[in-house]
């Protein structure tokens, strides 16, 4: 078996990993970079890349049926999947090359695609390959979920893994799990003509604030998804000539239903991908979330890192980048460097979309006190872009501390995920609310938002009577 000794070791190519190896490997570090599947991870392959890509297509056609509203005739649109698939397919491979084993073996990385497993603290196996490493990174992302419901392991369920690969036309599709995922594929589907229903055993998006929760929830029940909430799936049964069989619920057992969908979409949730890593033999310890590391993410082998969604923390493409670039100064610069969760930001591509950063009201309460902090809010009706546009659905809601510092932010409306990018760096500095009042933004765009959610923090105070009172008397003196 061929010995390789490297400076870097690194299971797993998706977007943790291709970060490590790429800026590793052009700081001079040797790097070997393992992978067992397709590099890209899910995020190029089953993830962002392919959702984002389907849900071009559904604005699409959205845009063909509601267009009346701007004096255009509007029409249903004619949907060929197989074309859609092509558009999916088409985007995947645009990006592939940058993330291909070509262009890091072209950075200096030894490629090495074949499953790896530690053997020894300090060792990984590797096909034919044995390598010694200084540092080990693992970062070998997620995979679905199983719920346990019976019957689920006899039938032909989709993932999404799986669904962007379908070669029929979804015409009825049930989707287990109302978070970002399910979501945003159950509207997607739904505005391509199918009939689609969503299961979850809470609320839709749970993890957002409820107030703009509601505001997507509304828009897609608009675009003819039927909600299941709080409602517990039994029993799923199938077969090939009338479909599925999915039997349901409340939470309690009682008001039974039965749904008889072409097909189903299971996204209730993810688990990270550490079976056969043999994770033991190099002292690492890890629990049902995933590898258990410190606030340098470091596992318990302190040569070990884990990182993205593996770690157990938040499963987002961009926080793997996150923690790369802090495990890269790490390993080169000898410079130790804890995480810092105060301002992170993630999306949800449904529409509106709906972004959120920091603290909500929930969290505010609970960590700053009841009377502690203030909810300032701003809706896009009164922004004129929006109303251009039609696209006044939506506002901006800010938790402001006693010091009128920014603490957190959600943003449901157009382009949430990219009009939330200030308040992510306001959060992060927790700079003061006047700080966001002092900049031009160009008018008009949607990113004025950003200044007038700002400015209606001090409308109370700039227009109140004591104000108007030292405006009177400033007046009377001469110039």
């Amino acid at each position: 078996m061929p010995t390789i000794s490297t400076d870097i070791c690194i299971i797993g190519a998706g977007s943790g990993g291709l970060s490590v190896a790429a800026g590793a490997a052009q700081l001079g570090a040797s790097v070997v970079l393992i992978e067992s599947h397709k590099t890209g991870g899910d995020c190029l392959n089953y993830g962002c890349v392919p959702s984002k890509a389907l849900i071009a297509a559904a604005h699409a056609a959205h845009a063909h049926s509601h267009s009346d509203v701007f004096g255009v005739k509007a029409h249903r649109p004619e949907v060929d999947m197989a074309k859609v698939r092509d558009h999916i397919k088409g985007v995947i491979a645009a990006i592939e090359p940058h993330d291909s084993p070509e262009r890091f073996e072209s950075f200096g990385c030894k490629v090495i695609l074949e499953k790896g497993k530690f053997i020894g603290n300090r060792t990984i196996e590797a096909g034919e390959y044995k390598i010694n490493f200084r540092y080990a990174v693992v970062c070998v992302g997620s995979a679905p979920n199983k719920p346990p419901i019976a019957g689920l392991d006899d039938v032909p369920y989709l993932t999404n893994e799986t669904i962007f690969d379908v070669d029929e036309t979804i015409r009825e599709l049930v989707v287990i799990g109302g978070g970002p995922i399910g979501s945003e594929m159950a509207q997607s589907h739904a505005r391509l003509g199918a009939t689609v229903q969503m299961i979850d055993f809470s609320k839709t998006l749970p993890n957002d604030d409820p107030e703009c929760t509601e505001i997507v929830r509304q828009s897609m029940k608009r675009d003819g998804v039927i909600f299941h909430e709080y409602t517990r799936t039994q029993n799923i049964e199938y077969d090939p000539a009338t479909g599925f069989r999915i039997t349901i619920t409340d939470r309690d057992g009682n008001n039974e239903q039965v749904l008889t969908p072409s097909h189903l979409l299971v996204a209730a949730g993810r688990k990270p991908n550490i079976d056969g890593l043999n994770l033991e033999s190099a002292g690492i310890k890890y629990d049902r979330p995933g590898i258990k590391v410190d606030a340098r993410l470091r596992s318990t082998n302190k040569r070990v890192f884990a990182i993205g969604d593996c770690a157990g923390g938040y499963q987002f493409t961009h926080m793997a980048g996150y923690h790369a670039g802090l495990v890269v100064r790490q390993t080169l610069f000898s410079a130790p460097t804890k995480v810092d969760y105060k301002a992170v930001p993630w999306c949800t591509y449904t529409d509106p979309e709906i972004a959120h950063v920091g603290m909500d009201e929930k969290a505010a309460k609970e960590a700053l006190g009841e009377n502690a902090y203030t909810v300032t809010r701003w809706s896009f009706e009164e922004n004129d872009r929006a109303q251009a546009e039609r696209a006044t659905e939506g506002l901006v809601k800010v938790i402001v501390d006693k010091k009128s510092r920014v603490r957190g932010c959600t943003i449901v409306g157009k382009h949430a995920g990219e009009l939330i990018t200030p308040w992510v760096m306001a959060t992060q500095m927790q700079l003061k609310m006047v700080e966001m009042t002092k900049f031009i933004i160009p008018y008009p765009t949607l990113s004025e938002v950003t200044k007038r959610t700002a400015g209606a923090y001090f409308t109370p105070v700039l227009f109140s009577p004591r104000t108007r009172k030292i405006v009177n008397i400033l007046k009377r003196l001469p110039f």
